[in-house]
């Protein structure tokens, strides 16, 4: 067995076994719990019951805060990218214009090569089909 492995299954026990003593001190020693609404303290079994209930609220409302917030920073971050990405392919258009009248020396010869090599491949066509006929 790792000897990582078992440090941590040492470790998380003593951690249980810790918050279970002090359960069981609360429980014991301690007074209950009481909630304090408005200056008013309410304790007892009602007072746990309410004390749990507007927790629940208050972290429900805030999943949902956050459930929305994280909507709409997802909506502005995609629409910030189409905007980048829109940018990007308009500059990259806008340098290709500026740089295509620089290249059209180069695209001379490129284009005779071209031209050349299909006229010859479609020649060698006609010739093996004329050949295997």
């Amino acid at each position: 067995m790792n000897s990582k492995t078992s440090t941590t299954k040492k470790v998380v026990l003593g951690v249980f076994v810790l918050l279970l003593a002090a359960s069981v001190c609360q429980a014991v020693f301690g007074d209950g719990m009481t909630v304090n609404v408005d200056g008013d303290e309410i304790g007892g079994p009602f007072g746990a019951l309410l004390g749990i209930v507007l927790g629940a609220g208050g972290m429900l409302l805030a999943a949902l805060a956050m459930t929305c917030a994280a909507v709409f920073v997802g909506l502005v971050f995609a629409g910030v990218g189409v905007v980048l990405v829109s940018a990007l392919v308009l500059a990259a258009v806008l340098l290709a214009a500026a740089i295509s009248p620089l290249l059209l020396p180069l695209l001379i010869p490129v284009g005779l090569y071209w031209y050349f090599s299909a006229r010859a491949r479609k020649q060698r066509l006609r010739a093996t089909m004329e050949h295997a006929v």
